[in-house]
Parts: structure tokens; sequence; C-alpha cells
């Protein structure tokens, strides 16, 4: 489970990500914009300025941007620098496992072991294959208005009536009512 420190982390750096032109943004105003108390943010920027992924420009125009483009920032890493291993459970990181675990005589064998193998597996695969920028077409996809698509035309027997537009997604089909 991600914690707060990642939430907030994540999300400030989303929001940079966001800004026209990359430009800097104020930790205040990220605070307000994204909602996180402000001095925890700015613990979490400083965090995430010394894992490089962060910079400050001073001045007029100054603030917080992104140390590469968004497309080069994976969540992975995000998560990695406020949060530590992202492994379930420690015998199975591959950063943070040092020595036997001592929950089970035998990890090759060991059935918690080999479970939270696959979930570790299966977190790192998607955190570190999705971008901030992957995020940001997200979010945009998802606040963008449904595809209205007009109907398809009915056969020539049946009667004609005026074609509608319709959500596909949402499109049940048509409705029989006895009578």
């Amino acid at each position: 489970m991600l914690s707060a420190k990642a939430k907030y982390g994540l999300k400030a750096l989303v929001r940079l990500a966001r800004e026209p032109q990359h430009r800097a943004v104020l930790g205040a105003d990220l605070a307000s914009r994204e909602q996180i108390p402000k001095k925890f943010l700015e613990q979490i920027l400083l965090d995430l300025k010394h894992r490089g992924l962060l910079q400050t420009r001073r001045g007029r125009n100054g603030g917080y941007l992104l140390m590469r483009p968004p497309g080069e920032i994976t969540v992975g890493e995000i998560v990695r620098a406020l949060d530590g291993p992202i492994a379930p459970i420690s015998c199975v990181s591959q950063i943070a496992h040092a020595k036997a675990c001592e929950h089970c005589l035998d990890e090759s064998t060991c059935g918690t072991h080999l479970v939270m193998q696959q979930v570790r597996d299966a977190m790192a695969r998607i955190l570190d294959s999705t971008t901030l920028a992957d995020v940001v077409r997200m979010i945009a996809a998802a606040s963008a208005p449904p595809v209205l698509e007009l109907a398809p035309p009915r056969a020539a027997t049946a009667p004609r009536r005026p074609s509608a537009a319709v959500v596909t997604e949402q499109y049940p089909g048509p409705r029989r009512f006895k009578r």
C-alpha cells in the first residue's frame, strides 16, 4: 500500500507534468491546488529534489520543476524515492532483501514468498512502465466527454425511425415493453 507521502508526491509531480511548457510552480501553489498540507509537501518536494526528480528555480518565475521530461520519469521511481522498495514483504524485495526470511524454512517452497514475489513483479512491471506523461494522458482521457456515434441505419423492411445519437458504451439496446 502506498504511504500518504508517496500519494502526495505523485500528485505533486503529476501537477508539475501538466503545467504548460513545464513552467515552475511554487510549493504553496502546489499544496493549495492538490489539497496537500503545505509543510508535509515541502518535505516531500525536498526528498524528490535530493533524489534527482525535481529542481528548483529562484527568482520571479521561481518554484519547482521536473528535472527530466514527464515521459522519462516513471511512477516506480517516484514511489521508490519516497517509500523505498515496492515489495509487499521484505523477503521478495530486490533492493532490501539481504538475509533469509525469518518466517519460512525455505523461500523456494514458501507459498507466501512465491505469491508475494508475483505481486512484486506485477507491481514493478506496471509502475516502472508508467511515466508521468502516461498518467497525464490517463487523466485527459478520463475527463474527456464521451464520444457520440450515430446509431447504425435500420434494415429497409423495418419502419424507419429517426436515428439518435447514443453513447455506445452506455447504450443498453432497445427496450421492449409488453402491452
